[in-house]
């Protein structure tokens, strides 16, 4: 009995799902503003007691990639892997997940976790402007902030619905502005964005988007 209590003991604490033990768990990436990818350096041990075979590597976000420096570990022996991060219109921090699959039936399928955290250059608040159908066709407006090292203009504003009027007030040059939204009427459904233009010296901060639409009360975003 007693044995038995210290196999499911050991069981609960991973005594014996050791397998791959990462040096960086989660595993921190930090993207500079201007990169449009980031490669970096993992590393690990075998601390089994069996050697293990690396039969794969699978990602959860196709935005990460990853390799080893080989596919066999003897146990205590260490490794190295490379995680190269596509950084796209990611924004703040995320969190994706490397899958590396082994031979280890107690290990079959050992998880990474990878935390990105992607500077904020141009911060949009709120999110989303929302009128309910049949509801006055009050005016409302987004916020943004150039939160990044650089000073940034908007040049110009345009929305994908012509049948809401725009307004663009600079608050403090190169930091702040307000654009005023208004619709025409909110008779009807509608879903809509506006591209908003800057002058910023990097290429994917030179536009950016804020989303706006009229729905039904039951369809409000809280």
């Amino acid at each position: 009995m007693r044995a038995t209590l210290s196999l499911f003991m050991l069981l609960l604490t991973g005594t014996l799902r050791a397998g791959l033990v990462f040096d960086q768990d989660p595993l921190l990436i930090k993207p500079k503003a201007e990169d449009e990818e980031i490669e970096t350096t993992f590393t690990f041990k075998n601390g089994g007691e069996k050697p293990i075979h690396i039969t794969g590597l699978e990602s959860s976000c196709s935005c990460l990639e990853a390799s080893l420096d080989k596919a066999d570990y003897v146990p205590g022996e260490r490794g190295t892997g490379k995680a190269k991060f596509k950084v796209s219109s990611f924004v703040g921090k995320s969190e994706k997940f490397l899958h590396i699959l082994t031979d280890d039936p107690q290990n079959p399928d050992q998880t990474m976790t990878a935390v990105i955290d992607v500077p904020v250059v141009v911060n949009i608040e709120p999110k989303l402007l929302q009128w309910v159908i049949g509801s006055k066709a009050n005016p409302q407006e987004f916020t943004v902030t150039m939160v990044g090292p650089d000073p940034m203009k908007i040049t110009n504003v345009t929305s994908t619905r012509e049948s809401f009027t725009l307004e663009t007030k600079e608050v403090t040059p190169g930091r702040e502005y307000k654009i005023k939204v208004t619709p025409t009427s909110t008779d009807s459904i509608i879903i809509g964005a506006l591209k908003i233009e800057t002058d910023s010296k990097i290429p994917k901060y030179q536009r950016q988007m804020a989303f706006f639409n009229i729905v039904k009360p039951d369809q409000l975003e809280k």
